[in-house]
């Protein structure tokens, strides 16, 4: 049910699905004070949520800094967060826009900075008529030259909290010690950890996957609106919402 729930929570929290709703209550309503309250409301949405300056303002204020690891440490393993691919109606899978986490994680066990590679990702639809996010990622591995002797699967979480649950089962079951390196998109980082930490696992962050960082000032990025923001937003604000709801219900 909590599952469920979340996800129509997450259509909830995009702004194109309030401009959404807000176009659909003008349609019903006659009362010129709500109409006006209605427009006034549609306007402050689309003005603030296409603002590139306050989005990477509020995305760099959350997210989490870079590590170039540099105190020399060897991880017993590095703890792979699914997202970042998807499976077609033939069920052939492909990469998406995170495979950044795909990318660090072959690089960081290829420099020798993680012994073993834990990938953690099941079925997130509510169809779960996919194979798991595991399965294509541990044959993306093998044909980057990773052994499947040092590839660990989890294959049956559908978010984060089951990630890191069912992680630390098979850790525990496996009787491996940390510290483990856990490694996602840097937006993802901080529930991410909380969630991790929580389940009793000692992790050190390794956020990748930057979609917002210090860049160069540019007039066009910071003032100029940008409609594809509309969709962004509800990322962000997913991560937020996440956290606050599991620190609610003693999850985090």
């Amino acid at each position: 049910m909590f599952f469920t729930l979340s996800k129509v929570l997450f259509f909830l929290l995009s702004p194109v699905t309030w401009i959404g709703i807000i176009f659909l209550i003008l349609f019903f309503v006659k009362a010129k004070l709500w109409r006006r309250i209605l427009n006034i409301s549609l306007l402050v949405i689309i003005v603030v949520f296409t603002n590139p300056f306050f989005y990477r303002s509020m995305v760099m204020l959350w997210q989490t800094p870079p590590d170039d690891l540099n105190n020399g440490k060897i991880y017993e393993a590095g703890i792979l967060l699914g997202g970042f691919s998807g499976y077609d109606i033939n069920n052939h899978g492909y990469f998406a826009e995170s495979s950044d986490r795909f990318i660090q994680t072959t690089n960081l066990y290829h420099q020798g900075r993680i012994k073993k590679i834990i990938m953690t990702g099941g079925n997130g639809t509510l169809s779960r008529d996919m194979p798991p996010e595991s399965f294509f990622t541990q044959e993306q591995l093998i044909k980057n030259g990773i052994p499947k002797a040092d590839i660990i699967l989890e294959s049956d979480s559908r978010n984060t909290f089951e990630n890191a649950v069912n992680t630390q089962y098979i850790i525990d079951s496996l009787k491996m010690k940390g510290p483990f390196l856990l490694i996602t998109s840097a937006m993802h980082m901080p529930r991410s950890e909380r969630l991790f930490k929580k389940a009793g696992l000692t992790i050190q962050p390794y956020p990748c996957n930057y979609t917002v960082y210090d860049a160069r000032f540019s007039l066009a990025d910071t003032i100029a609106p940008d409609p594809r923001l509309l969709v962004e937003w509800k990322y962000f604000i997913k991560e937020i919402v996440g956290l606050l709801l599991y620190q609610a219900l003693g999850k985090a």
